[in-house]
Formats: C-alpha cells, sequence, structure tokens
C-alpha cells in the first residue's frame, strides 16, 4: 500500500474535487478515504476516474444536513443522488470503521505517555503538574468530539437514514457505531496529545545564523505538531516489536495551490518495518540485548525514513522548501539519506543526539550541517526571558514573538488515497 496524496479542503473545492485535479486518472484503482461523506458533485467525478473503493466516517456529509432549514432540502436531495451514484457505479463506497483490537486504546495511552516529546516535558520542567498529560488528552478529546461526532443521537440516526445507512440506525448496531467512533475519537486525541500545545514546547532552532534563509524559516508551530502527529499515527503500524517510528515528508512550494494545505504538500511517508513481502519469521526480531549479533534486527529492518523516500509519491525539488517529520531523532544510517534527497529541514526529538548504542548510533544528526534542525524543546525565547527577565523575542523557530495561546485550527476535511 502506498499513499499517494493528503488533500484538504479550501473555501473553493472539496477535498474529492482537490484530488482529481491534482491526481486525475491515477486515481483508477486507488481507495480513498473521507473524513466526510462526499457530495455528488465530487462522487461522480471521483467514480468517473474509476476509483476502487470509497470509505468515508458515518457523521454529518460534505454537504452539511445540520445546517439552518433553508438550505436541508438540498442537502436530503444531494444525499439521494450520492445514493444513485453509489448504487449504479463500480465503486465499493462505504463505512470503514472497525472495532478496535482489544487493548490498543490502553497500549496507545501508555506509549504516547512515554514518547520522548512528552518525557522531555517531564524532564526539564520537573515543577509541572503530573497530570498535564491527562488535560492535554481530554482537551484534545472535546475538540475532536466536536468535530467528529454528532452530540444528539437523534439527530445521528436522521442522518444515517438521509445518506443511506438506515441499517444501522437500530439498536445493537447504533450503539455499536457510536462507540466504535468514540474509541477512534479517544485513539486519535491520545496521539495527539502525545505533542502537546503545552506552555512554550515546540519545534525550535537553536542555531541564529540560519534566520535569514528563506529555506530555514520554521513552520508554524501548530503545523509542525500536526504533521508530527501524522508521523506518531504511523509509527503504530512499525513491524518493530521494541519502537515504532513514523516519518512524513511535506514540501511548500513556491505559491499557494488550489489545496486547503495551501503552498505546503504531500511527498511521502513511512514507519520502520521489514522488507516488503517478508514474512514473520524471514528475519530476526531480536534487540541489542542478545548477545549473538547475527541474529539481531538492525541490519534488516528498514527505518521510517528509508521508507518515506523510497515510497515518496513526487520529487523532492531543490529549489523549494521540503521538510520531514519524524519520531525520534534520525539515526546515522538515515542522516545522510535525509541531506543526500535534498531535505532542506528536519523536526524530530532530540533525546538521543549524539548518544551510541550497541547496534546504532546518532552522532551525525547533532554534526549536521546543511540542512535545518528543529527539534522539540523549550522555545529559547522564552528561556532568555526567564533568565534576563526581558521582553525579547524570536521569529520563525529561532529569533520572534513568543504568541501565549495559539489558535485553533480549522476544521478541515482529510482525504488520503493509496494504491
Amino acid at each position: 500500500m502506498k499513499i499517494v496524496g493528503l488533500h484538504c479542503s479550501s473555501e473553493d473545492l472539496h477535498a474529492g474535487k482537490i484530488a482529481l485535479i491534482k491526481h486525475g486518472s491515477r486515481l483508477k484503482n486507488c481507495d480513498l478515504y473521507f473524513s466526510r461523506k462526499p457530495c455528488s458533485a465530487c462522487l461522480k467525478m471521483i467514480v468517473n476516474a474509476g476509483v476502487n473503493r470509497i470509505s468515508y466516517w458515518p457523521a454529518d456529509p460534505e454537504i452539511s444536513l445540520l445546517t439552518e432549514a433553508s438550505s436541508s432540502e438540498d442537502a436530503k436531495l444531494d444525499a439521494k443522488a450520492v445514493e444513485r451514484l453509489k448504487s449504479n457505479s463500480r465503486a465499493h463506497v462505504c463505512v470503514l470503521l472497525q472495532p478496535l483490537v482489544c487493548y490498543m486504546v490502553q497500549f496507545v495511552e501508555e506509549t504516547s505517555y512515554k514518547c520522548d516529546f512528552i518525557q522531555k516535558i517531564s524532564r526539564t520542567l520537573p515543577d509541572t503538574n503530573s497530570d498535564f498529560y491527562s488535560e492535554c488528552k481530554q482537551e484534545r478529546i472535546k475538540e475532536y468530539e466536536m468535530i467528529f461526532l454528532v452530540s444528539n443521537e437523534e439527530m445521528h440516526k436522521q442522518i444515517l437514514m438521509t445518506i443511506g445507512l438506515e441499517n444501522l440506525c437500530e439498536n445493537p448496531y447504533f450503539s455499536n457505531l457510536r462507540q466504535n467512533m468514540k474509541d477512534l475519537i479517544l485513539l486519535l486525541a491520545t496521539v495527539a496529545s502525545s505533542v502537546p500545545n503545552f506552555k512554550h514546547y515546540g519545534f525550535y532552532c537553536r542555531n541564529t545564523e540560519q534566520i535569514n534563509e528563506v529555506h530555514n524559516q520554521s513552520l508554524p508551530q501548530e503545523i509542525a505538531r500536526h504533521c508530527m502527529i501524522q508521523a506518531r499515527l504511523l509509527a503504530y503500524r512499525t513491524e518493530d516489536h521494541k519502537t515504532g517510528v513514523g516519518a512524513v515528508i511535506w514540501a511548500e512550494g513556491k505559491s499557494r495551490s488550489c489545496d486547503g494545505t495551501g503552498a505546503m504538500y504531500f511527498i511521502g511517508c513511512g514507519y520502520n518495518a521489514f522488507p516488503v513481502g517478508s514474512e514473520y519469521a524471514d528475519f530476526p526480531h531480536m534487540d541489542d540485548k542478545q548477545k549473538d549479533r547475527e541474529i539481531r534486527k538492525f541490519r534488516y529492518i528498514v527505518h521510517a525514513e528509508q521508507n518515506a523516500l523510497t515510497f515518496r509519491c513526487q520529487e523532492i525539488k531543490s529549489e523549494e522548501r521540503s521538510m520531514i517529520f519524524v519520531t525520534k531523532c534520525p539515526c546515522d544510517e538515515c542522516v545522510p539519506l535525509i541531506k543526500g534527497a535534498g531535505i532542506k529541514q528536519i523536526y524530530a526529538g532530540d533525546v538521543d543526539v549524539g548518544k551510541k548504542k550497541a547496534d546504532i548510533s546518532y552522532m551525525r544528526f547533532g554534526e549536521l550541517e546543511g540542512v535545518s534542525k528543529f527539534t522539540w524543546q523549550l522555545n529559547p525565547s522564552r528561556t532568555c526571558v526567564l533568565e534576563q527577565n526581558e521582553p525579547e523575542s524570536r521569529e520563525n523557530g529561532v529569533l520572534g514573538p513568543v504568541p501565549l495561546d495559539e489558535d485553533q485550527h480549522q476544521n478541515k476535511k482529510l482525504r488520503l488515497a493509496n494504491h
């Protein structure tokens, strides 16, 4: 499976139309994933492109049924048109919502709390309330429930009946559906809380000499955190029993496009896994606790950064600002690959920087030149304010104003297309 696009609806276009503009007939035989059931205008174009399957989140559709009464009739007519397109097309249009694997939420919660970003906050701010992670998670749960869940159950049933899912309106199917949706929202909120908008923590660069170059200017912290959360989600696909790592590559074009992501566009993503096509017992899974180095995993597992580069859907352009988001510090094997690929920026944790372990080392990251490094840390300008008691500011991840509160990100509709 290869992800070939990640798109977001804009003021002018829905996500499905943007996917058609960006990929055209290359969408043939792809699977598409929507955060809302697409409208008839999008669906007719997508079906015409020959897609294989369209999966959507079973809440309010793209032409909202929760709006004022004046437009509700049009929304109902559109929902009927969508059902007719669905029944007369070869593409499979469905709700892809399965119950989570037993103990999955517990596992995600434990690993999210232990991830590098949360642990660094705990170590560098020892006086911080020990429940700060739980508080961040509760905030995210409330936020995501407002976005992804129809709070009124009766209204949710009416929506399901209108969009052709009347078979899910009776119990136990309806209650099971709601519970599965809540479980997934909880899982997403838990992962998002592992890269929290907490006090003055974020991804910052300590090299103040780089600030004048466009390629070295940092992304807004909200966007950087959002991309890192994508990488954190990918890390749970890992085939490594000990440590999951995820990586996402984005680039910023010269001008804004029709996409809701603005000038930024998706390049590729990956997680650490064994070579494609291998079976469970084909390669060793042991770590450095195994004395026999011949049966350790490190010579066989493909790193997240390597998979992201290998299975990228677009080329990395030297004239554009490209960036990779990695959930852990890139190792000495990956650092030269990232630089050689022409990536301009690295966003990562720095807990392992300078360490040399039994089978893997992280010495090159700190010495890397020609690539801007933005690591998870307390805003350097905030440190200066605390030390000097002056309103000194820092910009672009180095020297610039420190906002006390960041604006909430807009509710965007996301879409993934993959082969």
